[in-house]
């Protein structure tokens, strides 16, 4: 792309149960629900970062590799809402904030500290039925990091024995997902 063209940039809520890509490289499993269903890519559209099959929220495209490159750095913080397994306490949020010992790359990994705190789930962000109450008490949290290890989130609450249910991406840097629904998207503005 020469430096003449524009650039696009979009906000997506990426789905429960999608994968962050268009194609699936994968050779086992073929029937997974890819951004391709979503929004019809512009010639060399890339998503920046990641969020698992399993987790939803805000995930941001672009076809500028120097925003992505930007983006992904820890430069630019990402803010999580995750919901777990139990009654968490502060004393267990005190340990996030400080770093909690994960497993990367099969490594032991101390976390970088970050902001944690006990949250009560806004309104304006997508409901959506996780278990049934009968099976115990859940609490959700607010994680900030400017890290990206693979599944970090879900292994620093697992650290703690408080396993992670729900995991939604609720802003990167100053961009929200504000009131996006699931499959939502905007085109924005991003410069360096």
């Amino acid at each position: 792309m020469s430096n003449t063209e524009k650039h696009s940039h979009f906000k997506l809520y990426k789905p429960y149960g999608y994968l962050s890509q268009f194609i699936n490289n994968q050779n086992k499993r073929r029937n997974k629900k890819l951004l391709t269903s979503i929004i019809k890519t512009p010639k060399n559209l890339m998503a920046i970062g990641r969020l698992d099959e399993k987790s939803e929220g805000l995930l941001l495209l672009t076809t500028d590799g120097k925003i992505s490159e930007f983006i992904r750095s820890s430069k630019v913080d990402k803010e999580y809402y995750a919901m777990v397994d139990g009654l968490i306490t502060s004393k267990e949020i005190d340990k996030l904030k400080q770093g909690v010992e994960i497993s990367v790359d099969g490594k032991p990994y101390t976390t970088k500290p970050c902001e944690a705190s006990l949250l009560v789930l806004p309104s304006n962000i997508h409901k959506r039925f996780v278990r049934d109450k009968k099976h115990g008490p859940t609490s959700w949290l607010s994680i900030t990091l400017n890290e990206g290890k693979f599944r970090q989130v879900r292994k620093m609450t697992a650290s703690l024995n408080f396993p992670t249910l729900r995991l939604i991406r609720v802003r990167i840097g100053d961009i929200k997902i504000d009131n996006m629904q699931p499959g939502d998207v905007e085109e924005i503005n991003i410069t360096l």
